[in-house]
């Protein structure tokens, strides 16, 4: 999986990464010839006293060195900016990829995890990238170099090399093989680690109101512990890498230097050689530490590269159509003909059979129990979701038959929990209408009851918003977030009990105010207020999914027992009457 996309997200970069081999593999020749130029120098200048040759071949070993360290500079530079690209380009991948998914993908994947995945596991595929362009490059040439030349030097002692070169890949081996498993731990708690955070910054009111704040402590310094532990396991073996790799160095040495001097002594062998000999070994066992500093990463980039391809491959169950349709205009007739929703895996479908009209000029409300289905119904319209039997009409055309720009343009849905981002009133506002104007935004707030408490604020329209709008209060979030729907001017008004944190005042000047401002549009409301819901045009009963009842509210109050019961449940018999 890391092999595949790597090969897929390198293949853009093909041009700085000959020219960063081609930096890496000059580099290395020089670093080859040094250890040779060196023992010319001790075996021709120092034990003959030729101090012309020791300044003749010191500034040739000078001028290959700044050479190297050229070289070495301008690779690191092309390494750090590819692997610096490709982080890039997952991430975009990832987020656009994020942006197609329904909110069936985004549960079952999960909100931590993808940032998790846009966040930590590209860091780790892109510090393999940097590893293996500064270090992995080099090390094979460094390595196949160095024996070379150490055969050149002396081919008795290279023997040696048969023995060192498999013990110190065998112990590696040995080490790198139990860490796969620990990092792909440390990436799940990780994630536990940000769902855990997440929850305990975005619920934080709750937890002080209830007096959690030492149950919320334990739950993060539990899920912090679970990833010392996995990270001290890993830490541990990695720990051991390193002695590991300079034993094996240093016995190794100690074997040249003993098997060295007796060739030294036989007159088999100059001491020069033996120095560079011993050069050229620590730099064949140094490509090998290279190659293995790079493979550490690699269990948890591969880890990484999983879960990102993951993303990348799950597929929306929101699916553009293959030959959309663009009507010449859209009215906003809205239609549900024998839908049904389940989600994946469920028992029992949460929508079943719904089946109801909902026109221009008319309002349409939704009510019911807890549960039952309101939120998922309003969710098929704009194709946050798709119907798994039955369908979603718009002007007698099937959603998923439709433009998707065509429908979201169409339809303006304030959600059940309406969100704001970080930036100021007009940029929350102009996020559903970029190109409306100040007088626009105000007109949308004065509907929308947000005027005053706009004008209020010490910068107007400008006043920073902070993200998901925790700088003001519940029912100005959803004041600001019915406001931003009405900017967009669309064909059809979704919303999901976005009255529910107002006052019964304010909800009536608002429901007032809208009903003259969207006399043309089709609106469809959902509440669990009856006061909210009493004289909409058409109210349909939703219980356990099904359709049980549809008419206005005296209808309904004579002829259904389900609503009789909800309204019943909130107003005396007079009020409900009057």
């Amino acid at each position: 999986m890391l092999v595949k996309l790597l090969r897929e997200y390198l293949r853009p970069y093909r041009r700085p990464i000959a020219f960063i081999v081609g930096l890496q593999f000059l580099a290395t020749l020089a670093m080859l010839y040094l250890p040779t130029l060196n023992a010319d120098i001790i075996d021709t200048g120092v034990l003959t006293g030729n101090t012309g040759y020791i300044w003749r071949t010191g500034a040739l070993m000078l001028g290959i060195t700044l050479g190297q360290i050229a070289c070495q500079i301008c690779a690191v530079y092309f390494a750090a900016r590819t692997a610096m690209a490709v982080g890039r380009d997952l991430r975009s991948a990832q987020f656009r990829q994020v942006q197609r998914f329904s909110a069936r993908e985004i549960g079952g994947i999960g909100t931590p995890s993808l940032i998790t995945r846009s966040t930590n596991d590209v860091q780790q595929v892109q510090m393999l990238v940097l590893l293996f362009f500064i270090m992995t490059v080099s090390a094979p040439i460094m390595m196949v170099g160095s024996i070379v030349m150490a055969l050149n030097q002396n081919v008795t002692l290279s023997g040696l090399l048969v023995v060192i070169i498999p013990v110190l890949a065998i112990v590696l081996g040995l080490i790198i093989s139990r860490m796969v498993p620990l990092f792909r731990a440390t990436q799940g708690k990780l994630d536990s680690i940000n769902r855990v955070l997440r929850e305990q910054i975005t619920g934080v009111r709750v937890v002080r109101a209830f007096v959690r704040d030492d149950r919320e402590r334990d739950r993060f310094e539990d899920a912090s512990n679970e990833l010392l532990q996995v990270s001290l396991g890993a830490g541990k073996l990695m720990s051991l890498m390193f002695p590991s790799v300079m034993l094996v160095v240093n016995l190794s040495s100690v074997a040249v230097l003993w098997f060295g001097g007796h060739l030294i002594n036989d007159g088999r062998m100059q001491i020069g050689a033996l120095t560079a000999f011993l050069s050229y070994l620590m730099q064949t066992l140094m490509s090998i530490m290279m190659t293995v500093f790079t493979f550490m990463q690699v269990p948890r980039a591969t880890v990484s590269a999983e879960r990102i391809r993951e993303v990348l491959t799950t597929e929306s169950s929101v699916v553009p159509p293959a030959n959309p349709r663009v009507p010449d205009a859209v009215h906003g007739t809205m239609e549900l003909r024998s839908a049904e929703f389940c989600y994946p895996g469920a028992e029992k479908a949460v929508l079943q059979d719904v089946s109801l009209l909902a026109r221009p000029g008319e309002t349409t409300a939704i009510i019911g129990s807890t549960g039952a289905g309101k939120t998922t119904l309003l969710s098929l319209i704009p194709r946050l979701m798709d119907v798994t039997g039955g369908a979603v009409l718009v002007d007698g055309v099937d959603v998923r038959e439709l433009d998707p720009d065509v429908l979201t343009k169409a339809v303006g849905y304030v959600p059940q929990r309406p969100y704001l981002f970080s930036g100021t009133v007009a940029s929350n506002l102009r996020y559903g209408n970029r190109d409306a104007t100040d007088e626009e935004l105000w007109h949308a707030l004065e509907i929308a009851q947000g005027k005053d408490f706009v004008e209020a604020m010490p910068d107007g329209l400008q006043s920073p918003i902070a993200q998901g709008g925790t700088n003001v209060s519940g029912g100005q979030r959803q004041r600001l977030a019915i406001a931003r729907a009405l900017v967009r001017r669309p064909e059809i008004y979704l919303f999901d009990d976005s009255f529910s944190a107002l006052d019964y005042a304010t909800d009536a000047r608002l429901r007032a105010a809208l009903a003259r401002e969207t006399r043309e549009a089709t609106v469809v409301i959902v509440a669990q207020r009856v006061s909210t819901i009493r004289h909409a045009d058409s109210i349909i009963v939703l219980d356990a999914g099904r359709v049980v009842g549809t008419g206005t509210h005296a209808e309904l109050m004579d002829g259904n027992e389900t609503y009789r019961e909800i309204v019943l449940s909130q107003l005396t018999e007079q009020e409900a009457a009057a």
